[in-house]
């Protein structure tokens, strides 16, 4: 065969070989309580997840509410009685996703997996609930931070399903998307000007009606609010002292970690929980390192 055939051929077969999907085993859900969705070309697979963050719902401090909420709707879930497809709305740092997974760690070993699906691969949702609609356990869908521009195909589906009119998910599974939109969608100040006519929109009320009709199809909302200041005292003592229990240190809280988490969090220009928590790494760390230095030989 002519050498430069031969180099055109290979060129034609690599790049096929970039378009067609790599073989993938079978996930044995058994042992793996997550997956993620890989889109592949025109394609796309399910990844197993091999390691979850080990963090409980002890773990999630100052959202007692929250917590409550959505592990009813969890229970309901898993006993196979009628449960609602979740929106978690909210202040960012708040403990949106960590709830997530905080609920999947807990209710493992009931049956409880989850299957992660970014924004954009909603468009997808028909093949991914194909894949694990037959299988003895319930799945979350779960898509992390998600917004929408309207008319996007991903918001199309995704209203779709939650709305069962063309396309509905079985019985195992449950939608849960975090967000830190209401609505998911962008909102702006003309959409408080009521029957004005703005951007030559001759029917502005339904356009609004549009803007809420997708996060309306959820069943749940859980709100997740900022803490004032007392709140992410209180959070970041709680962390600073279970944080100090598991290094087995006889630190604790004080006065001096008091004002320097109030500085951190105004430093940072936030309040939430994620601030708390990465206070307590910032400040345990250093008075363990500490300690250790002052006992050293």
């Amino acid at each position: 065969m002519d050498p430069e055939l031969q180099l055109q051929l290979k060129q034609v077969l690599t790049s096929l070989q970039l378009l067609l999907p790599k073989p993938v085993l079978e996930i044995d859900w058994s042992v793996c309580y997550a997956a993620n969705w890989r889109r592949h070309s025109f394609a796309g697979y399910l990844e197993p997840v091999e390691s979850i963050e080990q963090i409980t719902l002890d773990d999630l401090l100052g959202i007692e509410k929250q917590k409550r909420e959505v592990e009813e709707n969890i229970r309901q879930f898993l006993a196979g009685y009628p449960a609602n497809n979740t929106l978690l709305w909210g202040t960012r740092g708040t403990g949106k996703s960590s709830l997530i997974r905080a609920v999947l760690n807990h209710y493992a070993p009931d049956g409880l997996r989850i299957v992660q699906v970014d924004k954009n691969d909603l468009v997808h949702l028909p093949d991914i609930v194909d894949s694990i609609k037959r299988l003895p356990y319930r799945f979350i869908i779960f898509s992390d931070d998600v917004s929408f521009e309207v008319g996007e195909s991903s918001y199309k589906m995704l209203k779709s399903a939650l709305d069962g009119a063309v396309y509905a998910p079985p019985d195992n599974v449950l939608i849960c998307v975090t967000s830190n939109r209401r609505h998911l969608l962008p909102e702006f100040e003309t959409d408080n000007r009521g029957a004005m006519l703005v951007n030559n929109e001759m029917h502005h009320g339904e356009a609004i009606e549009e803007k809420i009709s997708l996060s309306g199809r959820f069943g749940l909302w859980v709100g997740f609010h900022p803490f004032n200041q007392d709140q992410y005292i209180s959070v970041t003592r709680q962390w600073v002292e279970k944080l100090f229990a598991r290094q087995g240190s006889p630190l604790s809280w004080n006065d001096e970690a008091r004002l320097a988490a109030i500085k951190w969090g105004y430093d940072k220009g936030d309040n939430s929980g994620r601030i708390a928590y990465q206070f307590a790494c910032r400040w345990v760390g250093m008075q363990m390192l500490k300690l250790h230095q002052s006992v050293a030989p």
